[in-house]
């Protein structure tokens, strides 16, 4: 086999290599891309972040910056979660809807007030706001907790811990939880 015969082998066998990877990747988002997006609503509280999120955890995922992963779908779920946190991170002050972008907005409950209404979307924000301020371990538990709905069993195995710790992260989350969203209602920092 000459130099020349070498050079196209291997150049086939790279782009071999790049269409499975390709072919993965695509395997990945199909199977994936809707358990990614509503992990990352849930947090986000908007499908334009939540599909941010998901985008760059994808984008990542096609990268060389991502680790060498025994289970995918566990990565793609804590990256998007993870993802997700570290948006309402960055984006400590929240950013106001003009009055155009509610006008669409239909109530879920047939029976609430606009009133009401404001004041879900109002602890949502802050509830999302003092999540960020948690420890990302924490913030992470208590989003598979309580947003996810996962149990204390499945959220020690997805995180490589124990339910004990769980439990008392859970607990002790709740509380800093409780006191910061005072804070926020009262406008303090």
């Amino acid at each position: 086999m000459n130099s020349q015969e070498r050079g196209s082998l291997s150049t086939a066998t790279a782009s071999l290599s790049e269409l499975d990877q390709s072919v993965c990747l695509s395997r990945l988002f199909a199977e994936h891309y809707r358990r990614v997006l509503m992990a990352a609503h849930r947090i986000t509280g908007t499908m334009a972040d939540a599909e941010d999120v998901a985008q760059a955890v994808f984008l990542r995922l096609g990268t060389a910056q991502a680790p060498e992963v025994a289970n995918a779908g566990s990565y793609l779920y804590r990256a998007a979660i993870n993802g997700a946190l570290d948006l309402l991170r960055r984006r400590k002050a929240a950013a106001l809807e003009p009055l155009e972008s509610a006008a669409g907005e239909v109530s879920t409950n047939s029976g609430s007030s606009p009133e009401h209404e404001a004041s879900n979307r109002e602890l949502g924000r802050l509830l999302r706001h003092a999540i960020g301020d948690l420890p990302p371990r924490a913030a992470e538990m208590v989003a598979l907790r309580y947003l996810e709905e996962l149990d204390n069993r499945e959220i020690a195995k997805l995180m490589g811990t124990s339910a004990a710790v769980v439990a008392v992260t859970l607990h002790q989350s709740r509380s800093k939880l409780k006191k910061r969203l005072i804070e926020l209602q009262r406008g303090t920092r």
